[in-house]
């Protein structure tokens, strides 16, 4: 259902609420947050009943008996039933709480869907524009891995796929139609990520151009484009169920069983988002960083100062984000719990010191704190003692969904159906989230860098 949003007043009626909820404060968080609850509400007010004449003048028929959407007839014919109407039940406060739990939301930017389908649009800016698209006014400058051919000429290489970028200079034909049929591979040149140095002066090189030179020279065009991608909201969903004496029975400790297991059922959940968005990341992170190989057998050194080379090359992998991607550096990354104990004990080696906010108290998770503008989260579900000696250490960048990188889009963050059963009276539970996360940009990838450590002591 698509709504015009009022941002301001939205996030107005919305943020006092969702701060005492939660206790969350942070701006960016609260906007993005007040805007998805704005949309859950919608959803649940959605009205499902209708003003007949049928018995009576301007009265509610009502929802009427239960019954399921029927398939359209096998011939493809009209006719199929829509069914009554009937939808689960939702939870809005369940939803926040999956909401500001997850902690993977942290790393991504996300652009709430008032819908199961939606669009995601972000700008990027390419070389003279066109597009290669049959019949469609052909750009200036392409990448493909082929050679030029005829009289196109070949102005330099992408740093960062490595391809071929073509100034298209024969016209393209009729028997060619579009560029796609001289270069099978042809897209368009990212401005941001690639640079082409004749573009704005005199030669391959990045000469300027003579004063001379640059009166007699028109000037080429840089093209902002807005780009949309269709997506569509994808599920989680898990249940639980609990009998009649368990709820009975631990009345008398205080304990709702009911609200227990819609707790266990919310961390269920927000695990699995964090585990998706983190497993995203890391299969189209960049490996840029070698893998760092830490020795303590070398004369004076000490644990802290070894273990102080993984914050040096983390920042190298945050910088590493700027210079590909060319959007700002990295500033978070992902480590086990090896690794953010090695970082919490460094924290206050005092040959070393480094400013840092680290907490190090034992047990700490998520976050664990910041340094250098970074901020460092544990990842739970890796490995202590990392796979075969080796600790990965994800660095990423959040951007604010308009460049490239991971978007994450929620339709809906958790929604709730309780029932009981009718054998045994028994109460049960289910919840589902559903949502989108979408890769946006030309390079999603030079947004993350991943890298290992081996031979970490503490």
């Amino acid at each position: 259902m698509a709504n015009l949003l009022n941002e301001a007043e939205i996030k107005n009626t919305w943020a006092p609420i969702i701060s005492e909820a939660t206790g969350i404060n942070e701006s960016s968080k609260l906007a993005w947050m007040s805007t998805y609850c704005h949309n859950h509400k919608l959803y649940e007010d959605a009205n499902i009943m209708s003003l007949s004449n049928n018995p009576g003048p301007m009265n509610l028929t009502g929802m009427g008996a239960v019954s399921f959407p029927a398939g359209a007839p096998a011939n493809g014919a009209a006719g199929a039933a829509t069914g009554s109407g009937d939808k689960a039940p939702t939870l809005l406060p369940l939803a926040m709480q999956v909401a500001a739990q997850t902690i993977g939301l942290d790393l991504v930017p996300v652009v709430p869907m008032a819908g199961p389908m939606g669009l995601l649009s972000y700008l990027d800016f390419t070389y003279e524009g066109g597009t290669v698209a049959l019949g469609a006014t052909a750009p200036t400058y392409v990448k493909s891995a082929e050679a030029a051919e005829g009289g196109d000429v070949a102005v330099g290489q992408s740093r960062i796929d490595g391809k071929n970028i073509i100034k298209i200079v024969d016209a393209i034909t009729d028997v060619e139609k579009n560029i796609a049929g001289r270069y099978a591979d042809a897209t368009l040149v990212a401005a941001l990520e690639d640079h082409i140095p004749a573009f704005s002066g005199a030669d391959a090189n990045g000469k300027p151009l003579s004063r001379e030179a640059g009166e007699r020279t028109a000037d080429k065009v840089m093209g902002l484009s807005l780009f949309s991608k269709s997506v569509a909201a994808e599920t989680f969903q898990v249940a639980a169920a609990v009998t009649r004496e368990q709820v009975q029975d631990l009345k008398q400790f205080g304990v709702d069983a009911v609200a227990q297991v819609e707790a266990v059922l919310t961390n269920e959940l927000t695990q699995s988002i964090n585990n998706h968005i983190l497993t995203k990341m890391r299969a189209i992170a960049e490996g840029g960083i070698s893998e760092v190989a830490l020795d303590y057998s070398l004369g004076g050194n000490t644990f802290g100062d070894v273990n102080r080379r993984i914050l040096t090359h983390v920042l190298a992998a945050a910088n590493l984000i700027a210079n590909r991607g060319r959007r700002g550096a990295g500033n978070f990354a992902v480590v086990d719990a090896k690794v953010a104990s090695a970082l919490q004990g460094v924290a206050g080696f005092v040959p070393n010191p480094m400013a840092n906010t680290f907490n190090q108290v034992a047990g700490a998770i998520y976050p664990v704190g910041s340094v250098a503008g970074i901020n460092v989260y544990t990842d739970p579900n890796l490995a202590f003692e990392g796979v075969n000696g080796k600790h990965e250490i994800l660095v990423g960048r959040k951007g604010d969904g308009n460049g490239a990188g991971l978007v994450f889009m929620p339709y809906l963050m958790a929604e709730s159906v309780q029932t009981i059963a009718e054998g045994t009276m028994a109460p049960k539970v289910a919840v589902k989230s559903r949502y989108a996360l979408v890769e946006a940009g030309f390079h999603p990838g030079t947004q993350y860098q991943k890298f290992n450590v081996a031979g970490l002591q503490l």
